[in-house]
C-alpha cells in the first residue's frame, strides 16, 4: 500500500463559470449573477492519496480519516500529524467477517469510536485497537443509519456514551459501547435495547437517525427518516445517568398514533442536519427526496412541532438524480455521479457546478467534518476537500432583493458600501410606497447626494419628509463640515418658519398643529450644531427670521443662542421694560446688568432697584452708583435709598462710595433715617465706611446740624460740636459731652461742660438746671460756676449746692485725718517687725549640710534662709547666675572678679580699703546673693514659663544630638 502523504494539490475547478458567481441587484426584487474575481467560496483541494482499490465508504472527523475499498480493506489516517510521522493503519475486514458485504462506516464526532455495519453484522473497532470487534446484541440486523451523542463525546473517552442504531427493519436500538470491557467479557455492550420501531412491524428501513440534547437541558430531540417519511421525537430525560437514555422520550410516542412528514420517493433518501459550531443544537434540517430537498428549521423550544418554516427546494434539472448532499449555512450541495451543484437556500437558486475528471470514477458520496468544518467528497479513486471561503459573501444582496433588509444589514458586517447599498435600496422602497417620512430616514444615513434626494422631495412636495431628511442629515455631520451644516441648518429653519407662518395666516395660531411645529422649531434651536451655526452667522438667521416677521421666535432664538444683549435691547426699544428685566434675570452675565441699569432705572425705577435687589451679591453697588446718581430725583430717591440700604445692611456693603451717596440722599431727602443711619455706623471713626469730611459737608449744605454735631464728634472736633449743639439744644450738647471719647480727657471734658454751663446761665439763666449739672459732672463744682453768676443772683439758687460742697470738703478732710493715723499705726509696725529681725538668729549644727552638694556647711562660706535652706556660697552663686536677667549676672560677675582679684593679687591694697568701702561691696553682692531664697523665693515662680534650652544655644544642642 502507498504511503499517504498530508499534502493538498490546488486543482482548478470545473465550473460553470471560472470564478465565483455573485449575485447583484439592478433593481429591487431582481437577481442577476455577476462575474467576480475572489477567492472560491467553495475551494477544491485534492488529497494525494491513490487507492489501490475502488473506494466504497469513507467517514472522517476531527481530521481523522477512515475509508473501506471493495476488496474490504479499511485505511485509518490522522491528518494532524507531521509528514515524517505520518502512519497508516490497514486492517483486512475479509479476516474477521469473511463473505459479507460492507454496508456503511460511522464515525463519532471524537473519531475515537468507529461503526462498521454488514448485512448481518456489525462491527466496533476503537482508534486504539488494530482489530474490529463484534456488537454480538444486534447481530442478525442490518444496521442503516447510527445517531451519536454528539455533545457528550470526550477525546480519549473508551466509552461511546449512548448511541441510537436504525435497522433495516424500521427497529431503533440504544446501545453504549465501552472498548474496554473487551479485555474480559465477550460482550463490550454496557447495554443494548429496543426502544422503538418506526414501521410498527412493517420493515422501512431507516436511512437517517440524529439525536441531539438542547443546549444544557434534559430535553432531547430526535430525528429519524425513511425512504418515503420523516420522523420526529422529542422529550425530557429525567435523568442523563439513567439508561436507556431516551426510553422515557420514545415511550411517550408508544401509544400514539404514528405522524410523521410522508413524501412518496424510490431513490435512497439521506437526512443531513447543519450545526452551526460543534456540540451545539442544530439549526435545520434537509431530507432528499425524488421531489427535491425537504428543509425545515429547527425550533426544540416548542414540542409539538420540532421543525417550522419548511419549504421543498426544487433539485436542478439534471438527467440522473443526486446520490447525496450537505448542508451549509446558506447552501445545499447536491452530490452526482460526475459533479457536484451548489443552490442557494436563501435565493433557490443554483450558484456554481464543479464537475470530476471521470478518471477518477464516479462520485460515490459527501461527507463534513462536524469539528473542523470541512466538506469532503470521494470518488472511486480520488479523494477531494472543500474549504469554505466567505459563505456569507453574498447573503446581504439576497436579502436585500428578498426585501428583508434589516438581515441585509446583519450581513454586510463592517462593509460601509455594502450597508450603503443597502440602505439605499430601503429608503427607495419606502418612497416607492410611498412612506416618505420612513424613505427619508434611511436616505440620510446613505452616501446619496443630498440635492438628489432633496429634489425627490420637493417634486413630491412633502416638506415634512425633507426636513426629516435634512435633520438627520445635519446629526451626522462632522464638526469640520461648517459650510454644510450651516446650509441645512438655515435651510431647516427656513422650512420650520414658512411652516408656522402658513398656520398663522391660515388662523390655526392655538391650535395643537401650530402648538407641535413651535415645539418642533424650539426644539431644533438649542441643537448644538443649530447654536453653533447661528453664533457664526449670528445676523444672517436674525434676517431670515425678521423677513418671516416671526417676533417671538427671534426672542428665543435670541434666549437660546445667548444673545441677551438683543433681547433686551429689543424689549426696551418697544417699552417692555418687565419682559427686559425677566430676560436680565434668567441670564448669568452681570456686565448686561450695568449696561442697561442707567435706561432701566430711569424708565422703571421701581421694578429695577427691586429687580438690583433680587440679584443679591451677584451685582457689584459700586458700578450701578452712576446710574443711580443719574436717576436721583424725588420720585425716585425713596427707592434707591431702600436699595443702597438693602446693600449696606443686607449685603454688608463696606464701599465708601456707596455710603457716602446713601448719606447724601438721606441728607437731602430723609433727615428723620439720616440719625438712624449714623447710629448703625457706630461712634468709632476707624469703624465707619462714609467720609466724615464729606459728611460734614453735606449736613452743613442741607442745614442737618444735629448730624453735624455727630459728624464733628467723631472727628475730634468737640468744642465746634458742642457749640453748634448749644444752637440746637442744650440737650444734645450735654448727650455730645456724655460720649466716651469726649469722658477720656477729663480737662477737655471739664471744659466743656462749664462751657453749656455757661450757656445755661447767661443765655438762658436757668439757674437749676446749671445746678443740675454738678450732679451730672463730677469734674466741676459750684465754685467752678459761680463766676458765671450774675450780681443780683440771690443764695437761694444754689445754697443746696454750696451746703453740700462743704460737707465733701468735711468729709474729704476726715478721711486724711484716716489715712494719716493708719500711716502712723502702719510705720510704727513695721520699725518694730525691724527691731525684732536685728535679734533674729538661725542655730546651725556641724552636722548641717549643703542643700545642693550634700557637703559639710561649715567646711566653706555659706549662706543661711530662715526657710531652713543653707547653700555654700560658691554653690549657690554657681546655680544662680544663669537664672538672673542679663544685666544683673554682668553686675554680679563684676563684684566677684573684684573681691577675688583683690584677695589674691592685691592683698595689701584690698586691705587698705575702708570699711564702708568693704560693707558696700558685700552689700551689693549680698543683695544679688542673697535676697531671697533659691528655692522658695520669687525668682522660680518668674522661670517657669522659661523654656530648658535657650534660643541662642538650641542648634548647638540639636547638633550634639544628631
Amino acid at each position: 500500500m502507498t504511503s499517504i502523504i498530508e499534502q493538498y494539490e490546488q486543482e482548478s475547478q470545473r465550473v460553470t463559470t471560472s470564478a465565483a458567481l455573485k449575485p447583484t441587484s439592478s433593481s429591487v426584487g431582481t437577481n442577476v449573477l455577476q462575474l467576480e474575481d475572489e477567492t472560491p467560496m467553495f475551494q477544491k483541494q485534492k488529497v494525494n492519496f491513490e487507492p489501490t482499490d475502488r473506494i466504497t465508504h469513507l467517514a472522517v472527523s476531527n481530521d481523522y480519516i477512515v475509508l473501506a475499498m471493495s476488496n474490504n480493506v479499511l485505511l485509518r489516517f490522522d491528518l494532524k500529524k507531521q509528514k515524517n510521522q505520518e502512519t497508516i493503519s490497514e486492517i483486512e475486514l475479509n479476516r474477521v467477517v469473511p463473505g459479507v458485504k460492507l454496508t456503511g462506516l460511522f464515525l463519532d464526532q471524537t473519531a475515537d469510536h468507529l461503526l462498521i455495519s454488514f448485512s448481518t453484522e456489525l462491527l466496533y473497532l476503537n482508534r486504539k485497537f488494530s482489530k474490529p470487534k463484534p456488537v454480538s446484541k444486534v447481530r442478525g440486523h442490518e444496521i442503516t443509519a447510527i445517531g451519536w451523542h454528539a455533545t457528550a463525546g470526550v477525546p480519549g473517552d473508551s466509552t461511546t456514551k449512548p448511541i441510537l442504531l436504525g435497522t433495516s427493519r424500521g427497529i431503533i436500538f440504544e446501545v453504549e459501547i465501552n472498548a474496554d470491557d473487551g479485555l474480559f467479557s465477550s460482550s463490550i455492550e454496557l447495554y443494548c435495547k429496543q426502544v422503538f420501531d418506526i414501521g410498527k412491524g412493517a420493515a422501512h428501513a431507516i436511512t437517517g437517525l440524529e439525536y441531539h440534547r438542547v443546549g444544557k437541558t434534559d430535553t432531547y430531540f430526535v430525528v429519524a427518516t425513511t425512504v418515503d417519511r420523516l420522523y420526529h421525537f422529542i422529550g425530557h430525560s429525567s435523568n442523563s445517568e439513567e439508561r436507556p437514555l431516551l426510553q422515557n422520550l420514545f415511550n411517550k410516542y408508544l401509544g400514539l398514533q404514528e405522524s410523521f412528514q410522508g413524501i412518496p420517493s424510490t431513490i435512497d433518501s439521506c437526512l443531513r442536519l447543519y450545526v452551526p459550531m460543534p456540540k451545539c443544537t442544530p439549526t435545520s434540517l434537509g431530507w432528499l427526496t425524488d421531489n427535491g430537498i425537504f428543509y425545515g428549521q429547527i425550533e426544540p423550544d416548542n414540542e409539538d412541532k420540532l421543525l417550522s418554516g419548511t419549504k421543498m427546494y426544487n433539485l436542478p434539472p439534471s438527467p440522473t438524480s443526486p446520490l447525496s448532499f450537505l448542508i451549509t449555512e446558506f447552501h445545499i450541495l447536491l452530490l452526482y455521479n460526475d459533479h457536484i451543484t451548489g443552490i442557494s437556500t436563501l435565493s433557490e437558486q443554483s450558484i456554481f457546478d464543479d464537475y470530476f475528471n471521470n478518471t477518477y470514477g464516479n462520485l460515490v458520496n459527501i461527507t463534513k467534518d462536524s469539528l473542523k468544518g470541512t466538506i469532503w467528497i470521494y470518488a472511486e479513486k480520488a479523494i477531494f476537500k472543500y474549504k469554505v471561503n466567505s459563505e456569507d459573501r453574498h447573503v446581504w444582496q439576497i436579502y436585500a432583493d428578498q426585501g428583508d433588509y434589516e438581515l441585509a444589514k446583519k450581513y454586510c458586517k463592517d462593509d460601509p458600501i455594502r450597508k450603503d447599498k443597502v440602505l439605499i435600496l430601503q429608503a427607495e422602497s419606502f418612497f416607492n410606497n410611498k412612506h416618505y417620512e420612513e424613505s427619508a430616514l434611511y436616505y440620510a444615513e446613505t452616501q446619496s447626494s443630498l440635492e438628489e434626494v432633496a429634489l425627490k422631495f420637493l417634486q413630491v412636495e412633502n416638506d415634512k419628509a425633507l426636513k426629516i431628511f435634512l435633520k438627520k442629515k445635519l446629526s451626522r455631520l462632522r464638526s469640520t463640515d461648517k459650510a454644510q451644516r450651516t446650509m441645512l441648518v438655515l435651510w431647516v429653519l427656513e422650512l420650520l418658519l414658512n411652516q408656522l407662518g402658513d398656520l398663522r395666516t391660515s388662523g390655526k395660531t392655538n391650535t395643537s398643529i401650530y402648538n407641535q411645529a413651535q415645539e418642533e422649531l424650539d426644539s431644533f434651536l438649542v441643537q448644538p450644531y443649530t447654536l453653533e451655526c447661528i453664533k457664526s452667522n449670528k445676523q444672517a438667521v436674525y434676517d431670515l427670521m425678521a423677513s418671516h416677521g416671526d417676533e417671538s421666535n427671534i426672542v428665543k432664538l435670541t434666549k437660546s443662542s445667548k444673545d441677551y444683549e438683543k433681547v433686551v435691547s429689543h424689549f426696551i426699544n418697544k417699552g417692555e421694560f418687565q419682559e427686559a428685566l425677566d430676560v436680565l434675570r434668567d441670564q448669568t452675565n452681570s456686565e448686561l446688568w450695568y449696561l442697561f441699569a442707567p435706561v432701566l432705572v430711569e424708565d422703571e425705577p421701581k421694578d429695577t432697584l427691586a429687580a438690583f435687589r433680587s440679584m443679591g451679591k451677584n451685582l457689584n453697588p459700586v458700578r450701578l452708583l452712576p446710574a443711580l446718581i443719574a436717576a436721583s430725583n424725588r420720585n425716585n430717591s425713596d427707592e434707591i435709598i431702600k436699595y443702597l440700604e438693602f446693600c449696606t445692611n443686607e449685603l454688608n456693603c463696606q464701599d465708601q462710595p456707596v455710603h457716602n451717596f446713601l448719606l447724601y440722599l438721606l441728607a437731602q431727602n430723609r433727615p428723620d433715617r439720616l440719625m438712624t443711619y449714623l447710629a448703625l455706623q457706630g461712634e468709632e471713626p476707624s469703624m465707619v465706611n462714609y467720609d466724615i469730611k464729606y459728611g460734614v459737608r453735606v449736613c452743613k449744605q442741607y442745614n442737618r446740624r444735629e448730624a453735624c454735631v455727630q459728624l464733628l464728634a467723631l472727628l475730634g472736633l468737640w468744642e465746634s460740636a458742642v457749640d453748634l449743639a448749644l444752637t440746637v439744644n442744650v440737650q444734645l450738647a450735654v448727650q455730645t459731652v456724655s460720649l466716651p471719647h469726649c469722658n477720656s480727657t477729663p480737662n477737655l471734658s471739664r471744659k466743656l461742660w462749664l462751657k453749656i454751663a455757661q450757656h445755661v446761665v447767661e443765655q438762658q439763666n436757668d439757674i437749676a438746671q446749671a445746678m443740675k449739672f454738678l450732679e451730672q459732672c463730677d469734674l466741676i463744682k459750684i465754685e467752678d460756676i459761680l463766676p458765671f453768676f450774675p450780681d443780683f443772683t440771690t443764695i437761694d439758687h444754689f445754697k443746696d449746692a454750696i451746703c453740700s460742697s462743704l460737707q465733701e470738703y468735711n468729709q474729704h478732710i476726715e478721711d486724711l485725718k484716716e489715712e494719716m493715723e493708719d500711716a502712723t499705726k502702719s510705720a510704727e509696725i513695721i520699725r518694730n517687725e525691724i527691731l525684732a529681725f536685728r535679734s533674729k538668729y538661725t542655730i546651725i549644727q556641724s552636722t548641717d549640710t549643703c542643700c545642693m552638694c550634700d557637703t559639710q556647711l561649715l567646711l566653706r562660706p555659706f549662706y543661711a534662709f530662715p526657710c531652713g535652706h543653707r547653700f555654700h556660697s560658691d554653690c549657690l552663686i554657681a546655680e544662680l547666675t544663669p537664672l538672673l536677667p542679663q544685666d544683673v549676672r554682668e553686675t554680679l560677675l563684676q563684684l566677684l572678679v573684684f573681691v577675688i582679684i583683690n584677695n589674691l593679687f592685691c592683698k595689701q591694697n584690698y586691705s587698705q580699703l575702708s570699711v564702708t568701702e568693704k560693707d558696700k561691696i558685700k552689700t551689693e553682692l549680698d543683695g544679688i546673693v542673697a535676697s531671697q531664697c533659691l528655692y522658695c523665693g520669687d525668682l522660680m515662680i518668674e522661670l517657669i514659663d522659661k523654656p530648658f534650652i535657650a534660643d541662642e544655644d538650641y542648634e548647638k544642642i540639636r547638633k550634639e544630638w544628631e
